[in-house]
């Protein structure tokens, strides 16, 4: 069976959104004229998101977007920062700061080279519009944008992986998901689809790498950015 399909993690493996985050909290500290420990609230951001999702799993919230789960936990983390009054208009812009996330040096040259190859779309739990607006602002050359939003589960729901390749027309065989994370790729796998490792050592910043515990030839392939797996992938 040949492979077809690229779909990638976006959060962390295409895009930097910890870097992205920060500078955006702390500019809309600026403009309050406030001081606070911008990375420190981008994390604890980042962190809300897996409990977020699991309330929807356990059916404590119904479906709800990943743009309404970021909102609720900026919200929370706005208040516990004793953030308080500020207008709905600013809180809006500030939640969408995930649609406007840069991506890594390495993202648009390495997937521009491995669409000339493979079809390549996202498979993130961001929803349709935030990943829509991110590859418009980023200039990231997907064919396609699926979003686990259109299956109604969240990551690593199986449904998802296998959503996509019902999706796109091909056997999950054909199907490949790039990430940078351990966790995502072993569900991808249990699913049937092949799996790229992309090192991402900056996505919690520097010096505070969280590496993933990967056995030797667990996935299929192991590159250190984009342009690498391109690379690898190039004799196909």
């Amino acid at each position: 069976m040949s492979l077809r399909v690229l779909a990638f993690d976006t959060f962390g493996t295409v895009v930097d959104w910890r870097t992205s985050i920060t500078a955006e909290l702390a500019a809309f500290g600026s403009s309050l004229g406030l001081q606070r420990d911008w990375a420190a609230m981008a994390d604890d951001w980042r962190a809300g998101y897996p409990p977020a999702m699991d309330r929807v799993r356990r059916g404590e919230l119904p479906w709800t977007k990943i743009d309404a789960l970021h909102r609720m936990i900026l919200v929370e983390l706005l208040g516990k920062a004793g953030i308080d009054g500020v207008a709905d208009e600013a809180v809006d812009h500030l939640n969408r700061a995930w649609h406007r996330l840069d991506p890594w040096p390495d993202a648009v040259r390495g997937l521009t080279r491995l669409k000339a190859k493979f079809t390549i779309t996202t498979l993130s739990n961001g929803n349709f519009s935030l990943l829509t607006n991110m590859a418009k602002r980023a200039g990231l050359p997907w064919d396609c944008i699926v979003s686990a939003e259109l299956f109604g589960h969240y990551k690593p729901d199986p449904e998802v992986y296998l959503g996509c390749a019902d999706l796109l027309d091909v056997e999950p065989g054909e199907l490949m998901l790039v990430a940078a994370h351990a966790s995502d790729l072993r569900a991808a796998k249990a699913a049937g689809l092949m799996t790229a490792y992309v090192d991402r050592p900056l996505e919690y910043g520097e010096g505070r790498r969280r590496p993933s515990k990967i056995a030797d030839g667990e996935f299929d392939y192991r590159a250190a950015d984009f342009e690498d797996l391109a690379d690898q992938l190039g004799d196909l």
